[in-house]
């Protein structure tokens, strides 16, 4: 059983003793932490809290102990039911609510449930807020109402498709471009939420026919559910064997979006925001963001229009944060997760959806025609394994004082950018490990960059 506590939110599998991962008393207390800081930060007599959830076996059981418990700290709830993470999101600012609480552990296995906590914008707590939270379910510093005082609950099942009609309202949504390209797709959706509105919102924007490949919102991952080349041999067979424009795949909480090319290749997760952001910038030149272990083709494609990059530490909130500071028109991570502010300040799978079809439409390109007129990057993942004797703080200023002939990031860990690429290191928040990325032209070159940093710090150890 394994329960980790962080500033992003709550995760845990089920089952088990108490502390040993999201049981039910562990969700009473995190939750009622939480609602203790939303009471703290407001004057206001009457707070709402948004709770939606992804379709896993866990979800029904979770929901409903959290919004008991938000009812129980004396918050009325509107609980959206079957919802993506974006929809939940936007669905704060929609209600004008104290915030949010998403029930999903995103690409984990089925074992695993989460609790992702939102502010009053809909946006996940900063560290500072993070931080509040865990102290007060620590020390369990929190009060529940008396009985003439306790929250109420509303039950509102309209979110997927308002959700929907935002993006369709887009100006740069291109609905008639879409129809006219008469676009055949395949979607994978890991028999999760996105299984609901993926198809819907294909439909909506005019595509002619989907392909729907597990998408019975039942939780019974049929693969592992982290949208990773390995894991999507299925959605490419599909592809084929219909002729399809391309595939769509989605994570189980729909922030993350992976495509296949009509050739059951892959698109790469790492450039789904890389052409995104190409069309993005030909209608509005601006600046971009990814984080640290995102690929330098961001970068070159935002240079191209006049515009500027800038690398966040690694965090959807630390991207949001440096988005909002370097005012970007698009922005977003190399695992798939577009963050398009005119929607919203969250990773969105649907709104990448809708963009990148408007993309390929206007460029009457094939998919994998598009992705070939990218700069060709390859990244290599690596990771060391820690024990408690290493001192990984001290093992990245020495890297730092190594490599300080080049340019050198230490916003999150350390990233040394070469001529020929980059390498990231920083320590895992969830894991004992050191996580090692490096970026270059071929798989060849990001291998012995990787390598040439292992060897160094195996060399300290």
């Amino acid at each position: 059983m394994t329960l980790i506590k962080s500033i992003s939110g709550i995760r845990g599998t089920i089952g088990g003793k108490a502390g040993d991962g999201l049981s039910p008393l562990d969700t009473v207390k995190f939750v009622s932490a939480y609602a203790q800081w939303i009471i703290n930060n407001t004057k206001d007599k009457k707070i709402k809290v948004i709770v939606g959830r992804d379709a896993r076996i866990s979800g029904e059981m979770v929901n409903n102990i959290v919004i008991g418990t938000l009812m129980g700290m004396g918050i009325n709830v509107v609980d959206i039911g079957l919802a993506t993470t974006p929809t939940t999101e936007i669905a704060v600012a929609c209600e004008k609510a104290h915030g949010g609480i998403i029930l999903t552990a995103s690409h984990n296995p089925k074992q695993w449930n989460a609790l992702k906590l939102l502010n009053h914008k809909g946006e996940f707590l900063s560290s500072a807020d993070g931080e509040q939270v865990l102290e007060i379910a620590d020390k369990e510093m929190f009060t529940y109402a008396e009985v003439d005082k306790l929250g109420r609950v509303e039950i509102n099942n309209t979110y997927l498709d308002i959700h929907i009609q935002q993006i369709l309202d887009l100006p740069l949504v291109d609905i008639d471009a879409i129809k006219l390209a008469q676009f055949r797709i395949a979607v994978d959706a890991v028999n999760s939420v996105g299984g609901i509105v993926i198809p819907e919102l294909l439909r909506a924007l005019g595509v002619k026919e989907v392909f729907e490949l597990y998408c019975e919102p039942n939780g019974i991952f049929p693969h592992n559910p982290e949208p990773l080349p390995e894991h999507l041999t299925d959605i490419s067979n599909l592809v084929k064997e219909n002729n399809a424009h391309l595939g769509f795949v989605v994570d189980p909480d729909v922030d993350r979006l992976a495509i296949i090319n009509e050739d059951g290749s892959m698109f790469g997760e790492e450039y789904t925001l890389v052409a995104v952001a190409d069309y993005i910038l030909q209608e509005k030149p601006g600046n971009t963001v990814s984080n640290l272990s995102s690929t330098r083709a961001l970068s070159d494609v935002t240079k191209k229009y006049g515009g500027s990059y800038f690398a966040s530490a690694v965090g959807e909130v630390n991207v949001v944060d440096s988005m909002k500071k370097h005012n970007a028109v698009i922005g977003g991570e190399g695992n798939g997760g577009i963050i398009y502010p005119d929607l919203h300040y969250g990773r969105d799978a649907l709104v990448g959806i809708a963009l990148f079809l408007t993309h390929l439409a206007r460029s009457e390109k094939k998919c994998s025609e598009l992705r070939a007129q990218y700069p060709e990057y390859v990244i290599s993942k690596n990771k060391i394994e820690l024990t408690p004797q290493i001192n990984v703080d001290k093992i990245l200023e020495s890297i730092k004082i190594k490599f300080s002939d080049f340019q050198v990031n230490d916003i999150d860990g350390i990233k040394i950018d070469f001529d020929n690429g980059w390498v990231h290191l920083r320590k895992s928040n969830t894991e004992p490990i050191i996580r090692i990325y490096a970026e270059s032209k071929d798989a060849k070159s990001s291998n012995e960059l990787a390598n040439r940093i292992i060897t160094e710090i195996k060399s300290m150890l």
